[in-house]
């Protein structure tokens, strides 16, 4: 069975009685960037510290796609079917077409090479949001030691249909922005931080309000236990974002509805299944599924992803 942190009964009914993770794939370094293709029952994902690019399937499991893969982190599925990745080491956001065929959709901002895409979503618009950190230039596994060139740390919007990279939050908002998503509604747009999870209003011209905390001290010194990473939100609108010592949920009010321990660090999460209500979770060394009674948000049911 699994173990819960500061349970409401609210977070049990989200949760299948008899639930308890299944592992499903294994041996890998550090797992990240899970997305779910509807069209073929797929799961993609990347080992990041194994520089590798994998796919899943119930009929067959994993199956390597690439490598190297550019040290890929954060993915989604585009409206077309397509992937996006957020790739460490060539400081892009890249779309990887069903044939295979490669095109850059972020590289730089303002004439800079961005530091290190890190995580993506799309809107219904069809504009493609990712967040920059900078981990993939540091003396690390995760991506390719080069000097710190932008300077600041940010997130960014991409156009509908490709066009200039947008800096949507002030330069100086986040330490290092990572997982991002927006509500189901798409009027919030949450993003959190070393330590923190933040929310932002959406307008309705796009752009976003200030920056508003949800929930402080989510990190662990030396991430032994996971700092916040990725996130998604359910159909209901509550927010599921791994941090420290597994997955908090929190609802669309931001109160805390509790913590799933994970049996190791969990990176990223989504949700897939032919009912949308397996949760798909990057737990280092393997990939593990859980189910649950809430679905994906609609948004990601209706073809456009979280």
């Amino acid at each position: 069975m699994i173990e819960l942190l500061h349970a409401t009964d609210r977070l049990r009914e989200l949760l299948d009685p008899d639930a308890d993770f299944e592992t499903i794939a294994s041996g890998f370094v550090f797992t990240e960037g899970p997305a779910w293709q509807p069209a073929t029952s797929t799961l993609t994902f990347s080992d990041l510290r194994g520089d590798a690019r994998w796919s899943w399937r119930a009929d067959r499991g994993a199956r390597l796609e690439a490598r190297p893969a550019w040290k890929v982190n954060g993915a989604t599925v585009d409206l077309d079917g397509s992937i996006l990745l957020c790739e460490h080491a060539s400081s892009s956001v890249v779309r990887v077409r069903a044939d295979g065929a490669r095109e850059i959709v972020a590289f730089h901002f303002e004439g800079t090479y961005l530091n290190s895409p890190n995580d993506v979503v799309v809107r219904s618009d069809g504009s493609v949001w990712f967040t920059d950190s900078n981990y993939g230039r540091w003396k690390h596994v995760v991506g390719v030691e080069r000097p710190f060139e932008l300077g600041f740390q940010g997130v960014y919007r991409v156009p509908p249909g490709g066009g200039d990279v947008e800096l949507v939050v002030a330069r100086d908002e986040f330490e290092q922005p990572n997982g991002l998503c927006f509500s189901p509604d798409e009027s919030v747009l949450y993003v959190d931080d070393v330590d923190d999870l933040k929310a932002f209003d959406v307008r309705p011209d796009g752009t976003l309000g200030p920056a508003r905390i949800v929930c402080s001290g989510m990190g662990s010194a030396g991430a032994e236990t996971g700092n916040p990473d990725g996130m998604r939100c359910d159909e209901q609108g509550n927010v599921w974002v791994t941090a420290r010592d597994g997955l908090w949920v929190f609802d669309p009010a931001g109160e805390l509805l509790g913590i799933i321990r994970t049996p190791e660090v969990c990176a990223n999460l989504t949700w897939g299944g032919d009912d949308w209500r397996t949760l798909f979770l990057c737990t280092s060394t393997t990939v593990r599924t859980l189910r649950t009674r809430v679905a994906s948000d609609p948004r990601a049911r209706h073809g456009i992803p979280g």
